[in-house]
């Protein structure tokens, strides 16, 4: 695949399905033999009959090309580490909830983030994404990792004025130093500002104080204002555990959606991680019934991202009614594995069941939800759609796979019945990224294995990190024993 600066034209022929942007619907629809050209990492036509000049000419035969999928949350640095240990642990005094206990004592170490995020990345790019929102803290190679994947990189640095922490598995506590949280929102900001002015054009920023509970009002009201000074996105973690639900109602007197309301932060910039515990979720009832309501009146948008969630047995209830309520949906990776088309698959599956129907979520809104709505999250027109003049970030699907057949409907085929091994092509700004089940632009073999080495050096660590001092195998017991 060319350079795509060089003005190459390259045409995608004869495509058997292409999902294409109908502006006079303001929709998705299918077009058969169809042909996609694009140059200068823009797309120039989609549709029928294309009679122009082409430098290339690819058979898309046998083949369906879709938007790049957009990913609207995850923490690439950071989750890698985590298989095969936090898979089945939860804290039973915090509500089953993973985010106090344990995951701190997981963390993968500075040496560790860079391949981290290459394991994670290679996911996203091999699922179908090329655009994703990276709420990572800081660490050193961040910049490089993210030109490196060929990735279209949303910089999402997260700043906080406390950590939590637990001595007792029970209770938590935070520890705060609101100075260092300003420090860390101005380094953020740099960051920020950095990436939007990026000459590759694939990087763009984003302003995230990290959790509700974790953050100063000034903290959250200050980025807040620094995101609407930029005009860019602003994301924060709220309504994501029970524990946090208890914080805020103790603090307050009203719930994290209720406070951010007060605070007033919500707005059609505003993106609530997870936005699972509203006030009348079974778990945290509370004596309102409105924050679904807020959210839909000020067009705050909810970052979904079921995986992590549902291995705790917990989720949104459900995400149907957010969506029929007019509330802007779109989904993350927040967890490994970083796998959109599973992320897809569990996020309509779980609203069935919580909605006791299959009607409670439909494909186009799922669809729409990883491209169109993710792109509108981050403030962007030319992504997540196939249309002249939108950038050139296409997925190409084989629909000549075993796993893809029959494919009465193709989108329903790829979610419901196949996996990333049918993706064929993964091409971000005119650039081809995975080519035949292989991504291009990273060396995953190497980076995963790399992360073995370091995902034992921090076990090993776990006992002096640990408020009971326990091992590995003591928290997360092995799945057999070992003889």
């Amino acid at each position: 695949m060319p350079d795509p600066s060089s003005g190459h034209v390259t045409r995608l022929a004869n495509a058997r399905t292409v999902v294409a942007w109908d502006e006079g619907a303001g929709a998705h629809v299918y077009l058969s033999d169809a042909d996609v050209v694009f140059a200068d990492g823009r797309l120039l036509f989609v549709g029928r009959g294309y009679d122009g000049p082409a430098d290339e000419t690819v058979d898309a035969r046998g083949l369906m090309v879709m938007p790049g999928l957009v990913n609207i949350h995850s923490h690439p640095s950071s989750e890698p580490m985590n298989k095969g240990l936090n898979d089945e642990i939860g804290s039973p005094g915090l509500y089953n909830s993973s985010l106090y206990e344990y995951m701190p004592i997981f963390r993968a170490d500075e040496a560790a983030q860079p391949d981290c995020a290459r394991v994670a990345f290679s996911e996203m790019l091999l699922s179908g994404v090329t655009t994703v929102a990276d709420l990572s803290v800081p660490y050193d190679g961040w910049w490089e990792v993210a030109e490196e994947s060929g990735l279209r990189v949303c910089f999402a640095p997260m700043f906080r004025s406390a950590r939590w922490y637990t001595r007792n598995g029970h209770v938590v506590e935070y520890e705060w130093d609101e100075a260092a949280g300003e420090r860390a929102m101005a380094q953020a900001l740099d960051l920020v500002d950095r990436a939007q002015g990026h000459e590759s054009g694939l990087f763009s920023g984003m302003v995230i104080p990290a959790q509700i509970d974790t953050c100063s009002e000034g903290l959250i009201r200050d980025s807040f204002a620094e995101a609407a000074k930029r005009d860019l996105p602003w994301q924060i973690h709220a309504a994501q555990s029970v524990v946090e639900f208890h914080e805020i109602t103790r603090r307050h007197g009203v719930t994290p959606i209720g406070w951010l309301d007060q605070l007033g932060v919500l707005s059609d910039r505003s993106i609530i991680g997870h936005a699972i515990f509203l006030d009348d979720h079974a778990s945290t009832r509370w004596s309102t019934d409105s924050d679904l309501d807020r959210l839909a009146d000020t067009g705050t948008r909810v970052a979904h991202c079921p995986t992590v969630f549902a291995r705790r047995g917990i989720t949104l209830r459900h995400l149907g009614r957010y969506i029929a309520r007019g509330i802007g949906v779109s989904l993350g990776t927040d967890t490994y594995p970083h796998d959109m088309l599973s992320e897809m698959r569990l996020a309509a599956y779980l609203a069935r069941t919580q909605a006791v129907t299959p009607r409670a979520l439909t494909t186009t809104d799922l669809f729409n939800a990883v491209t169109v709505e993710a792109a509108r999250a981050l403030g962007h027109q030319d992504i997540g759609r196939l249309a002249a003049g939108c950038r050139a970030d296409l997925v190409l699907v084989d629909l000549d796979h075993p796993l893809m057949l029959p494919a009465h409907d193709p989108l329903r085929a790829l979610i419901y019945g196949a996996d990333a091994r049918v993706v064929q092509g993964v091409i971000v700004g005119g650039r081809r990224v995975v080519e035949r089940g292989q991504v291009l632009t990273i060396d995953h073999a190497s980076a995963a294995q790399r992360l073995r080495a370091a995902q034992e050096r921090v076990a090993a660590a776990v006992p002096s990190r640990d408020w009971a001092g326990r091992t590995v195998d003591q928290i997360a017991p092995p799945t057999f024993a070992s003889r």
